[in-house]
This record gives structure tokens, sequence and C-alpha cells, in this order.
């Protein structure tokens, strides 16, 4: 289709030499196609990661190439804005809970507005299609969970807690390579922000006691 790009952001008819030295923004553009890929559905969790790590480390359009070589072109996913795909999501509920688990999309920015709901965001096998995720929250009641996962960090500095305290239960090792920084903002109250890994079920923390002894 005429004005379509490749992920490279070439004129598909005007192939690179798959042996040119890759430029960041080259790398750049790969990373931006492969993220909005995920958050189509077009590629898993564990596919989006191993190919985040291989675009970051690519020296060459060719190796650049093999990596979206199963993808369409830019204006195929809907105009081929990047910034469109799951910017923003609200969530404005009182009393129920609110969970997102499983393989959910995480947004670049989440408005969180609740009165004494729990709130359970699992970002154990979640699609992870931006580096940031911004949560604004007006929380009353109840508690905030954070299951993470190896390269995710929270931030609570911008965080406003009125009676309320934070659980940090997992900090991420040093050196260890961030895919996703979480930063909390806006105001806490009456309640708990809790930060973990998952865990195992009780069954098997059982199993694991009688082991031991």
């Amino acid at each position: 289709m005429p004005g379509d790009l490749s992920p490279l952001g070439t004129d598909p008819g005007r192939v690179p030499p798959p042996a040119l030295r890759a430029s960041h923004a080259d790398r750049d553009r790969v990373v931006e196609v492969l993220r909005v890929a995920a958050g189509d559905g077009r590629l898993t969790a564990e596919e989006l990661d191993e190919r985040l790590d291989a675009a970051l480390a690519a020296r060459t359009l060719g190796e650049l190439a093999e990596l979206t070589s199963d993808l369409p072109p830019v204006s195929a996913f809907g105009g081929g804005a990047v910034a469109e795909v799951r910017d923003v999501l609200r969530i404005d509920q009182k009393y129920s809970p609110v969970e997102r688990v499983g393989r959910w999309v995480v947004p670049r920015q989440l408005e969180l507005v609740t009165e004494f709901c729990e709130v359970t965001l699992d970002f154990t096998q979640a699609v992870i299609t931006h580096d940031t995720l911004r949560i604004d929250m007006e929380m009353q009641g109840k508690t905030l969970t954070l299951i993470t996962r190896p390269g995710i960090v929270v931030d609570t500095d911008a965080l406003n807690l009125a009676f309320s305290k934070i659980k940090v239960r997992h900090v991420p090792a040093a050196g260890e390579p961030v895919l996703l920084r979480v930063e909390l903002a806006g105001n806490k109250s009456y309640g708990r922000v809790v930060v973990r890994r998952r865990g195992r079920s009780l069954g098997g923390r059982l199993l694991g006691r009688a082991a031991r002894r």
C-alpha cells in the first residue's frame, strides 16, 4: 500500500543492505513496532521480552529486520500511531474488587479512582508495551496490591498517604535490567499499598514446610 513504512522506517521498495550498521533511531523504531505488535496480541509477553533484548543488542539492519519479518508494516496497526495503543486506562469503581490478571495489556497511564475496593494489578503475565506506567490514583480504603516480576520496579515517592502504609515485600536486585517502571502518584487513604512477587499457593507452602521438617 502506498505510504506504508517498513519497521525500519524505509520505503519497502528500497531495502537497505542487511550488513549496514544500525543506528539508535533504527533500534528505537523496531522497539516501538514490537511493543505495538504485543499490544495488538501479535506477540506473547515472552516473545516481546526476547525480541526487545535482541533489538537493543542488534548491530546491523539485517539483525533488526529479522525481528519484524513476520509483522505487518507500521501503518497496518491502525494508522501507525504508537501512542494510541492503550495509552490511558481509567478505572472508576466503588465497593467491588478490581483485578487485572493474566495477559492484560499494560497502558502508559492508569487513572485509578476507587472507594473501598480491593485492587490487584498482577504483572506476572502482563503484556508490557511501554517502559513506564504512571498510576494516578485517588484511592480510599482497602489495599492496592502490585504483583511484580523480574525487571519491574515500583516508585512510590510521589504518592501521598493518609492513614495508610506501604509494604514492599520484594526489592529488585542491584543491576537488574528494568523492563517496566511503575510510578505511583496521587492520594491513598485508609488502607495499604503492597508490592510483592507471586508466591506459592498455600498447599505449596505447607509442602515446603513439611519437607524442611
